[in-house]
């Protein structure tokens, strides 16, 4: 089949979507299919298969939209065209300008569309200062359904708590599949000696853009209170506008700074294998594979309970869990598995056969059959 997979952001490797849709766009081709990939990342114009747009001119806001990685595509009619000329199926992975205007030309044309889910209201909400007022998320959402998701064949959502979300937010129910992002088979448990800096410290991971819905100051907050805090090394795994913010906070509150910064793919495997102990603070998350990617590698997790992420359900008991914001319950979850080395390692057994069903390659054979349905039904139709 033709493919057309979209995205309103560039297709780098700082954030979730872009991730998902490069894993997929991979998936696709390696099972023989033309993938045609539409998105306003200037990196890859003129190359075979690429429909490159341009990125929207907010005029004074251009910095700031860069600075906090959310560049996001003009609807570029003439381009998205050229990419849907003949094509089988398209995917969209944004709810944004771009994307809704390829699925609103797609079906004018007959042509099947399913969508991804992985933008929550608050990822957007959180960039004007309104995280945390209700009515504004709700807004969002209906503003998605009314954009975007009324509009096609089947909806793939990454968790079931985004699609309960969802639909509780619109009181709407519409064809779809829950199917996870899904985990490389690169992260794997093999274990590491430590690097020689941190050879007597206590290595606590977080994976995350460094943004405010994902929390790290709580993390930063719960070290300090902890009674292992000098001997604790933070690595805060990402990239992000508030980096800058994150290294001067740090430096008030504890004694060893944290490793901030992007590792490529096989490093951020070995830092997981060497690693003690994994947190999760984020309060806004879909589905959080950096989290399914240490708990495959057996590092134990410690995740927030915040009813607005989906990350929460990855925990086997309350041990895994700690109070949302809550900076003093975290250490005492902290303190408590860095106290308890041998309960520490049978929980990582336990969650060594947990991650099994979030296999990337079974869920892109998923996300291929989802597509090849809406297809088929169309065509039978």
């Amino acid at each position: 089949m033709i493919i057309v997979v979209a995205c309103d952001v560039p297709l780098k490797d700082n954030n979730g979507t872009a991730i998902a849709a490069a894993n997929l766009i991979a998936s696709l081709r390696e099972k023989g299919h033309e993938v045609r990939v539409l998105c306003p990342d200037r990196v890859l114009a003129g190359m075979e298969n690429y429909y490159v747009t341009a990125p929207i001119n907010l005029g004074p806001l251009n910095r700031y939209v860069e600075k906090n990685g959310v560049v996001l595509s003009k609807k570029d009619k003439k381009t998205l065209l050229r990419a849907l000329d003949g094509v089988d199926a398209l995917h969209v992975m944004t709810p944004f300008f771009l994307c809704c205007a390829a699925a609103r030309e797609a079906r004018k044309r007959g042509i099947p569309v399913t969508a991804g889910f992985h933008c929550q209201a608050e990822n957007f909400t959180n960039h004007i200062f309104m995280m945390n007022v209700l009515p504004v998320n709700k807004l969002i959402y209906q503003i998605f359904y009314y954009s975007l998701f009324r509009r096609v064949d089947c909806i793939h959502y990454p968790s079931q708590f985004i699609r309960s979300v969802f639909e509780s937010e619109t009181k709407r129910s519409l064809p779809c599949r829950v199917i996870s992002n899904g985990v490389g088979r690169e992260f794997v448990r093999r274990r590491r000696e430590k690097p020689e800096e941190f050879k007597n410290k206590y290595v606590i991971l977080y994976t995350g853009r460094y943004s405010r819905e994902k929390s790290h100051r709580v993390l930063i907050k719960a070290v300090a209170r902890s009674k292992y805090t000098d001997k604790i090394q933070l690595i805060f795994a990402g990239d992000g506008p508030l980096r800058e913010k994150l290294e001067k906070y740090s430096k008030k509150k504890l004694k060893n700074q944290p490793v901030f910064g992007f590792h490529p793919r096989a490093e951020l495997v070995e830092i997981i294998n060497y690693s003690d102990l994994y947190v999760h603070p984020a309060e806004i998350e879909i589905e959080a594979i950096a989290c399914l990617e240490a708990i495959k590698c057996g590092l134990v997790p410690v995740i927030s309970n915040s009813r607005r992420s989906a990350t929460r359900h990855f925990a086997l008991d309350e041990r895994n869990l700690f109070n949302c914001n809550d900076p003093a319950d975290l250490a005492r979850k902290i303190d408590y598995w860095l106290d308890h080395p041998e309960e520490r390692e049978r929980c990582s057994q336990r969650y060594l056969g947990y991650t099994k069903r979030f296999d990337r390659d079974t869920c892109m054979n998923e996300m291929e059959k989802m597509i090849i349905n809406i297809v088929q039904k169309r065509h039978e139709a």
